[in-house]
């Protein structure tokens, strides 16, 4: 059983003309198939209106597909019945983190979504101290949510989706409004999850250091998936990333100006370590 699988997913938004009646825009994902193990760390990448948080959404049952399905962890997100489980095991942390804070003080924002599932009293302290321990927050825990930083915040909005014992993490564009020390943090933290606690994680971002942490990659363009494999795989393809509107990795793309130069890289050096160590060997060659 995979974690997360799309099967031959179609989703269009819907809307309503002058009369009310209900309308049918152009499609955002078209025939999408995708297969996420557990414990895997994936990447979705894709420029603005790819339809990468609305796979995001669909994960989280938040949206159902037009056709096609998504099952969770086994679960129909289809299925009502299902909803509430599929919301348990798979924790969302969006963009903004000031729209995710619920609570003035940290403990109190950390507890709300085990107190929203029912969780029982003893081990919901046991949930919030070990969301605050992996994250990193125990110290900012009777804080005011509003005085820490961006990264700071962001991780206390980890700890809230990691409260609730999720078995999947899916975070969209959560980077995104963070400066580089916040980036670190959190990503620090999502590394964590992954390979220490096991959790799978579904990265949407536009960071192409980031994706390059990835297990897998997929690359979605104007809804359909454009290429997909492992970061080494992906970022080998530089043509169609050009054409879906990305970039490489900085290590990978200064790795690759150094190939076309004439200078014996080999690979895609995603590493910047390995990338310097390389540098170094050429240079005492000179």
């Amino acid at each position: 059983m995979y974690a997360i699988e799309f099967e031959n997913v179609c989703f269009s938004y819907s809307g309503t003309d002058v009369n009310d009646n209900l309308t049918k825009t152009e499609e955002v994902l078209s025939d999408l198939c995708m297969k996420v193990e557990k414990g895997a760390f994936v990447a979705l990448l894709g420029r603005n209106g790819s339809g990468k948080s609305t796979c995001a959404k669909l994960i989280n049952g938040l949206l159902v597909p037009t056709s096609g399905k998504v099952t969770v962890l086994g679960m129909d997100t289809q299925d009502k019945k299902s909803l509430f489980e599929i919301r348990k095991k798979a924790g969302m942390v969006f963009q903004n983190p000031d729209n995710q804070q619920v609570a003035s003080i940290v403990e109190d924002d950390v507890a709300f979504g085990p107190e929203n599932i029912g969780m029982p009293r003893e081990e919901m302290k046991k949930r919030i101290d070990y969301a605050l321990k992996v994250t990193g927050t125990e110290e900012f825990r009777k804080a005011q949510a509003s005085r820490l930083s961006g990264g700071q915040k962001q991780r206390v909005a980890i700890a809230g989706a990691i409260a609730i014992n999720p078995e999947i993490l899916i975070l969209d564009e959560s980077t995104s409004m963070l400066d580089p020390k916040g980036r670190r943090e959190v990503m620090s933290v999502i590394r964590t999850l992954n390979r220490e606690e096991g959790m799978t994680v579904i990265d949407i971002t536009h960071y192409m250091d980031e994706a390059a942490e990835a297990d897998a990659i997929y690359v979605l363009n104007e809804g359909k998936i454009a290429k997909t494999g492992t970061p080494e795989e992906v970022f080998s393809d530089s043509e169609t990333l050009e054409r879906c509107g990305l970039e490489l990795p900085r290590a990978a793309l200064i790795a690759k100006k150094l190939k076309e130069a004439g200078l014996p890289i080999d690979g895609v050096n995603l590493d910047k370590g390995g990338l310097s160590e390389k540098l170094c060997e050429l240079f005492r060659k000179v």
